[in-house]
């Protein structure tokens, strides 16, 4: 059983990570410290484990344990972070347009891949078959889907 981390210390954020966002957090020519860049680390941990509880609880209420993005935009409002839901919201946006790009870019390479005869009784095959797990699959995530945009719009 993996335990949650409980402490700060338990989760390091890589130095590199916390650089690079301080850095395109602040004007060129602005230093930080080695002291400040570890409080701004140890701050950023506590604030990812604080809000992963918060979300988590979202989520036990719902009976599951998956955290979706609708109990972290939950979370940051029950933390009163109200003013970071709607950029939340355009970036899982984008994310998901992101995905949904790569995903067809992978089945066009794919299917570019095949030569003609094969793709064309590929799709005979497809007529012909059915595949009722997968459809179910989709279903379930078209559902997933609608529940956080309600959630969020909620």
């Amino acid at each position: 059983v993996r335990k949650m981390a409980e402490r700060p210390e338990d989760l390091n954020l890589p130095n590199a990570v916390i650089t690079r966002i301080i850095k395109e957090a602040l004007p060129d020519g602005v230093n930080v410290s080695k002291e400040a860049r570890s409080a701004i680390s140890r701050a950023a941990s506590v604030f990812v484990l604080y809000a992963t509880s918060c979300a988590n609880n979202f989520a036990m209420k719902s009976k599951r344990k998956t955290l979706s993005a609708s109990d972290v935009l939950a979370a940051m409002e029950e933390m009163e972070f109200d003013r970071f839901i709607t950029p939340l919201k355009d970036a899982l946006e984008a994310y998901k347009r992101e995905q949904k790009g790569k995903k067809e870019a992978s089945e066009q390479k794919k299917k570019d891949k095949k030569p003609e005869s094969e793709e064309h009784d590929k799709s005979k095959e497809d007529e012909n078959e059915e595949d009722p797990e997968g459809v179910k699959m989709v279903e379930d995530d078209q559902k997933e889907i609608e529940n956080e945009e309600e959630d969020v719009d909620n």
